[in-house]
């Protein structure tokens, strides 16, 4: 790795700004991760064609690295695309829609699926999208309202989850006698998280909206939900809610013990550290359970040919290319900032350097996490570059009291940008699984997940001056609210935007 100093920072700001203005997601990736090249040879002094030699070897590189998740989203999508075209999905919201009686209830039974899926983030996206989908095409709920409720409770929970595989991943990376325990007591100060979840019910609830949002369910009500190409296809009208339930039933469940497998949990090692082992091998071995349990039950009850089963695992497979694309491409892009051009250690470096009173470190943290783990696409990267970096500073008997909401803080703020990232694989599975065009799920929730950091910045404020995370959650909660009450009464655009289309 070669320090590069502030230029280090412009290819996620490249990637990010392209995204946005152009809408148009690969060749904005594409573009950033050349840029990072650029200034990789450049600093480097190697001739100029190796920057398309050493973005083609991180493209290959992150595919290897990341051949499990590939083979998860691509078995996953097979059963997603299965009990779609066997009438499944069909039937279960026909069978919803009974019980759902309101646009209020979907959306809380939504989020209450979020809250129990909890042990691995993409796993919840994928899941739920698939079986909440055709609930909200009936009741004309916008799939970008979908995305977000799914993406707002996958890493927002995941991360105060004690049995998950980031529980495992952040209590890893603390240098503490027991890192769980430590892990468990960051849990109140991790402000973005409780807030998220709090916000997602109170919407849930109340039905209230602002900005894209706003539009977004307001062209819902009015025409429903476009179908994406991926849903496309000849659906079985035999299918019942069982050909939906029985085949995901099987695959979350097959999912937890595999996870626990893969990491030793039938050999001794404890459960909440085997499911961090290596947990997307387990989910692959859930989503091949939920395989072989459609193939149980469609072939035999002639709901499906073999033929016909084949042609929709080929066609579910097909229909992920384009979001594995994504993937690679933020992948690679997280690799060049992280392992070429040093953009977490440049970021980092005003947390070390600084001399502010300890009162601000809460406060500088979450700053400084947010803006890595939204520049980079990667909360687990941010965490571990910062964890150790706030432990340092917190060592001294000056500083230990301040070590738990600075943690909690370092947490907040690298969830923050997994959950509303451009280049996050969360939010680029959250899109994917509510089948929303992935700029328009980024476009709809930045105002949220941006609203709720502004106001966790100002509760870590307060947390520094008074040591307990209870005034600063109650204070944020009670702006939280105000915020939402005001800006949904507004009409038009918001103040930060241009002319509504």
């Amino acid at each position: 790795m070669i320090e590069t100093g502030i230029l280090s920072i412009l290819p996620p700001l490249i990637a990010i700004a392209l995204a946005l203005i152009t809408k148009e997601v690969y060749s904005s990736l594409f573009l950033g991760v050349l840029s990072g090249m650029i200034i990789y040879v450049g600093a480097s002094g190697e001739p100029f064609l190796q920057v398309f030699t050493h973005t083609f070897d991180m493209m290959s590189s992150k595919i290897s690295d990341n051949s499990y998740m590939i083979i998860f989203l691509a078995l996953l999508w097979a059963v997603v695309t299965l009990v779609s075209r066997s009438g499944g999905s069909e039937a279960y919201g026909r069978w919803a829609e009974t019980k759902l009686k309101s646009k209020a209830a979907t959306r809380l039974a939504t989020a209450l699926l979020g809250v129990l899926i909890f042990i691995d983030d993409g796993f919840n996206c994928l899941t739920i999208g698939t079986v909440m989908r055709p609930v909200y095409d009936r009741e004309k709920i916008s799939r970008e309202k979908l995305a977000y409720i799914i993406d707002a409770t996958a890493a927002p929970v995941c991360i105060i989850a004690p049995v998950s595989s980031w529980a495992v991943a952040v209590a890893s990376e603390i240098s503490e006698t027991n890192g769980f325990h430590a892990f468990l007591s960051t849990v109140p100060y991790n402000f973005y998280a409780l807030l998220t979840i709090m916000m997602v019910i109170f919407i849930c609830v109340t039905g209230r909206d602002f900005g894209p949002m706003k539009r977004a369910e307001e062209r819902a009500a009015k025409e429903g939900n476009p179908v994406a190409e991926a849903e496309k296809g000849p659906v079985n009208t035999k299918g019942t809610v069982w050909d939906l339930v029985l085949p995901i039933l099987a695959l979350i469940i097959v999912a937890i013990l595999g996870m626990g497998y893969v990491g030793g949990f039938f050999d001794g090692v404890p459960f909440s550290q085997a499911i961090g082992e290596n947990p997307v091998a387990g989910l692959s071995l859930g989503a091949f359970a939920g395989i072989v349990t459609a193939m149980i039950l469609y072939i035999p009850r002639k709901i499906m040919s073999a033929k016909e089963f084949i042609e929709s695992i080929v066609g579910g497979i097909s229909s992920i290319v384009a979001p594995m694309l994504i993937l690679v491409l933020s992948w690679s892009l997280g690799g060049v900032c992280r392992e070429m051009i040093g953009t977490g250690e440049f970021i980092s470096g005003f947390v070390q350097s600084s001399n502010l009173p300890f009162a601000l470190l809460p406060f500088i943290i979450f700053v400084i996490a947010a803006l890595m783990s939204f520049s980079m696409g990667t909360s687990w990267g941010t965490f571990g570059i910062l964890i150790p970096i706030v432990s340092m500073i917190c060592a001294g008997e000056s500083g230990s009291y301040m070590l738990i909401p600075a943690l909690g803080a370092t947490l907040a703020g690298s969830i923050y940008g997994d959950h509303c990232s451009p280049i996050s694989d969360t939010t680029i599975l959250s899109s994917t699984g509510a089948q929303c065009q992935h700029i328009r799920h980024v476009e709809t929730q930045i105002p949220y997940a941006t609203l709720v950091a502004v106001i966790c910045a100002i509760g870590y404020l307060i947390v520094g001056f008074t040591n307990t995370p209870w005034i600063g959650l109650a204070v944020s909660v009670i702006i939280m609210v105000a915020a939402m009450m005001v800006l949904s009464n507004m009409k038009g655009a918001m103040p930060w935007e241009k002319t509504a289309k």
